[in-house]
C-alpha cells in the first residue's frame, strides 16, 4: 500500500437511536461531496476489499453498539475510509453519549479542493453537533492540548492552550478543539459566539453557511501545517478569540 499523507475527518453528533438512517446519510454526504467517490466495500480479515453489492442495506442491518463498521472505495493504492462509533456518556458533556463519524481520506489535491464540502456533507448527514478536519501531523499535535494526560499534567505542543477532557466540558455542542477546517452547528456556533462581524471578518472570507444553518470555517488557505509559523499564529489568535473552546472559559 503506497503511504500517503493523510486528512482525518472526526464529526461529533448525538447518539444513534435504533437503525438510524444517519449512518448512511453521512456517507452519502461524504460520497456526494467528492465526484467519483463510492464507499460500497467492506475489509475481510486480513484487510482484502469485498465489494457490498447491497451497502446501505448492509451497513443499516450492521449498526451495533452505537456505531458502525468500516466501509471503503476499495482501492488499496488510494485508501478512503469510514467508520462510527459510539462515545460512553461516562466521556461526554452532560454525560450524554455521541455518535461519532470517522473518515481517513489521502491528502492530495483533489481531496484539499473538495475537503470542506466532505465535512459539511458527513457533518450534515450525521446532524453533528461540531466536528473538523485537520492533516494527521497536525492533528497529533493538537490532541497534545487535552488535559490532563494519563502520563501527568498536561503538555501541549508549541504554546497551544492546554484544553479539558471533553466529560469536563459543560455542553456537548462546545467544540473539544479547533482543527484546519471545523463544522460548527448553529447551536454550536451560539455557544461560541460565532460570528461577530468585527471580530471574525478574517474567518468569514473563509466560511460558508450550511443547509442547517451551520458553518464551515476554515482556519488557513492551505491545509493546516504547524511547522509553518503563520499557521501556528493563526491557530493561537483563533483559540484566543474562541475561549469557549474546549472548556477554558464560560460564555
Amino acid at each position: 500500500m503506497i503511504t500517503r499523507k493523510r486528512l482525518a475527518f472526526i464529526v461529533y453528533a448525538p447518539a444513534l437511536t435504533g437503525k438510524d438512517r444517519r449512518v448512511i446519510n453521512s456517507v452519502h454526504g461524504m460520497e456526494r461531496a467528492l465526484p467519483g467517490l463510492r464507499l460500497e466495500w467492506r475489509l475481510s480479515k486480513s484487510g482484502r476489499p469485498i465489494a457490498l453489492p447491497q451497502r446501505d442495506a448492509w451497513l443499516m442491518e450492521k449498526i451495533e453498539d452505537g456505531g458502525f463498521p468500516l466501509v471503503c472505495n476499495g482501492d488499496e493504492s488510494y485508501p478512503v475510509t469510514v467508520w462510527g462509533t459510539e462515545s460512553s456518556g461516562s466521556f461526554c458533556p452532560g454525560g450524554q453519549a455521541q455518535f461519532e463519524v470517522h473518515a481517513k481520506l489521502p491528502l492530495d489535491e483533489p481531496v484539499i479542493a473538495s475537503a470542506a464540502a466532505v465535512l459539511e456533507g458527513v457533518s450534515e448527514g450525521a446532524r453533528a453537533l461540531w466536528g473538523r478536519a485537520t492533516p494527521y501531523e497536525a492533528a497529533v499535535d493538537i490532541a497534545y492540548q487535552t488535559a490532563p494526560t494519563l502520563e501527568g499534567p498536561p503538555s501541549p505542543r508549541r504554546g497551544l492552550p492546554a484544553l479539558k477532557l471533553r466529560e469536563h466540558i459543560r455542553a456537548p455542542e462546545i467544540p473539544y478543539y479547533l482543527g484546519w477546517l471545523n463544522f460548527w452547528s448553529a447551536a454550536a456556533a451560539e455557544a461560541i459566539g460565532f460570528p461577530d462581524p468585527t471580530r471574525d471578518a478574517e474567518l468569514l472570507t473563509r466560511a460558508r453557511r450550511t443547509a442547517s444553518g451551520g458553518w464551515v470555517v476554515q482556519l488557513t488557505d492551505t491545509p493546516l501545517d504547524l511547522d509553518d509559523p503563520a499557521h501556528l499564529d493563526t491557530l493561537k489568535r483563533t483559540y484566543e478569540r474562541f475561549p469557549q473552546i474546549g472548556g477554558r472559559a464560560a460564555p
